[in-house]
């Protein structure tokens, strides 16, 4: 199909008079991915209002996109704390140094579910203060919106959706125990590698039998650890035989933040949209100081380095081994830096507290992105085709990281085992161009943008999809209705078996009959 034909294409599409749209986001990284969505929706005519916590770090109350309605929260989500995630990676990195034994393991995985235990009970409370508050859903309800968008990583949103009876749309990409396609999709775990494996989808049989272990793991903290206060809010408002997870699965449509440029591939369904990348748009003009910086570069380029904003501040000790680093190369560096200045920080290496990051990306200088592994830091990567050496630190960076290895375009170290020259050397491969890191990201960048329609354009279809039809149930599988054991057919081959064993054991009573007969006869005949 040509350019020409596809924008006719387009053109004739039904449009989506403006709606009303009800937003329950995440704090944090998860609330820039759904501020891209916000943004387009406004653009395109559509009146928003956004539940936010009074705690809220990210989502501000006031804003020329949307109507805030802010509930009043007595404890702060985890991810709403600066002080929590820095204890929390403090604890990690410490785990880290010891991984290897099984205390080790048990001990990763208590760290992990502690904070996830307490999160959850914080919004569980939080759904519960929007339940109890009859005003609010009164005019909650009055408003009759349109259309209800969520992340579903902690599932607040979704019990708010089903008690308010709205299509629901998922800007999603984990859920309360892990990877999204697992509530969903098929997902075997011969070629599907489970969170916190760091496998690829090439695993040999112990590899298949450690993904089996994790995601065993998570199956346990689903029913142990995360559900235990959603089932409670659902059992008091829902009445029994409702249960989160069940929720989660009715969603419309799941807008998954995946593309597999990045992702390897797997199975999947029709109400599942990949819009991987969405975030992605081209570079504006640096301010003059960091142009005026970049271009001094010359013709070795530049480096930019930023961990995030709740993962900045890895410690003295570790950044005095960073600045070695940058200070024993050609290149000039950028990087977003919070704590002491490094002592040994090199004239070539520039701290900033904020850095125009998707600008600094596509810049023609900037030769290889620093990162802890966050998705959005990573398909920004993509986008501009610049090779990435990461420093992963906690959740999923791991796994992201592993991925893009496996693609060719990116390497990473271990944070509790680096020094200068592990990072010297690392660095000097990216940049190698007989290495190919380059040429192999200017591939995976070309795969991302050939496309008929970009993600956010498809993400904005889909949604105006859901308003026009009020749901959509067609696509959506009613597997999630079967008992597990329906699910997987073990009634169909228990009855098989059986039927089977039935047919067996008639077979052998017919012939030890029959034989007895002809023994019977044989000794008659012998008498």
């Amino acid at each position: 199909m040509g350019p020409f034909a596809l924008l006719l294409l387009l053109w004739l599409l039904p449009s989506c008079d403006s709606g009303k749209i009800l937003v329950y986001p995440i704090d944090g990284s998860h609330w820039l991915n759904m501020r891209v969505l916000v943004e387009a929706l406004h653009a395109r005519g559509h009146q928003i209002t956004v539940l936010r916590s009074s705690t809220s770090w990210y989502v501000s109350e006031k804003s020329p996109l949307y109507t805030s309605i802010t509930i009043e929260q007595q404890r702060p989500q985890n991810l709403e704390s600066e002080d929590f995630m820095s204890l929390f990676l403090q604890r990690s990195i410490e785990i880290r140094r010891n991984r290897g034994s099984l205390w080790n393991l048990v001990d990763f995985y208590s760290n992990l579910f502690s904070m996830n235990e307490e999160n959850q009970e914080v919004v569980a409370e939080f759904v519960v203060t929007i339940f109890e508050n009859k005003t609010l859903i009164k005019e909650l309800t009055d408003t009759r919106y349109d259309l209800f968008l969520t992340d579903p990583a902690f599932p607040g949103g979704v019990l708010v959706a089903h008690y308010l009876k709205l299509p629901t749309v998922f800007n999603v990409r984990w859920i309360f125990n892990g990877e999204a396609h697992f509530a969903i999709a098929p997902s075997p775990l011969s070629f599907v590698p489970q969170l916190f494996s760091q496998f690829t989808d090439k695993m040999n049989f112990f590899q298949r039998l450690s993904n089996v272990f994790y995601h065993s793991v998570l199956v346990y903290m689903l029913h142990f650890v995360s559900s235990p206060p959603y089932q409670a809010v659902c059992e008091r408002y829902f009445g029994p035989g409702v249960d989160v997870m069940s929720l989660l699965q009715e969603g419309d449509i799941w807008l998954l933040r995946v593309d597999f440029v990045f992702e390897f591939p797997r199975p999947t369904m029709p109400n599942v949209v990949y819009i991987g990348g969405f975030q992605g748009k081209p570079s504006n003009a640096l301010p003059s100081d960091l142009e005026e910086f970049v271009e001094s570069s010359g013709e070795h380029g530049v480096i930019i380095m930023t961990l995030g904003t709740l993962l900045g501040d890895l410690g003295p000790e570790m950044s005095e081994i960073i600045a070695a680093a940058f200070a024993s190369l050609p290149q000039k560096v950028i990087w977003r830096h919070v704590g002491q200045r490094p002592k040994a920080l090199g004239n070539n290496t520039r701290l900033v507290q904020w850095m125009p990051q998707n600008d600094l990306l596509g810049h023609p200088k900037t030769k290889v992105f620093v990162t802890h592994g966050g998705t959005n830091g990573l398909y920004e990567a993509i986008y501009h085709a610049v090779p990435v050496l990461g420093i992963p630190l906690i959740f999923d960076q791991f796994d992201n990281m592993e991925r893009m290895k496996a693609r060719g375009v990116a390497d990473y170290v271990e944070i509790t085992s680096l020094d200068t020259d592990t990072m010297v050397k690392t660095l000097q491969n990216l940049l190698d161009p007989e290495k190919q890191y380059k040429s192999n990201m200017l591939k995976l960048s070309q795969l991302l943008h050939d496309k008929p329609i970009k993600p956010l354009d498809s993400a904005m279809f889909w949604i105006e999809f859901v308003m026009r039809h009020k749901g959509a149930p067609h696509l959506r599988t009613e597997s999630y209705k079967l008992p597990w054991y329906s699910y997987h057919c073990l009634d169909v081959i228990g009855t098989i078996l059986a039927a089977v064993m039935l047919t067996l054991f008639i077979v052998f009573m017919f012939c030890r009959c029959v034989f007895r007969s002809l023994m019977r006869r044989t000794k008659t005949k012998t008498e």
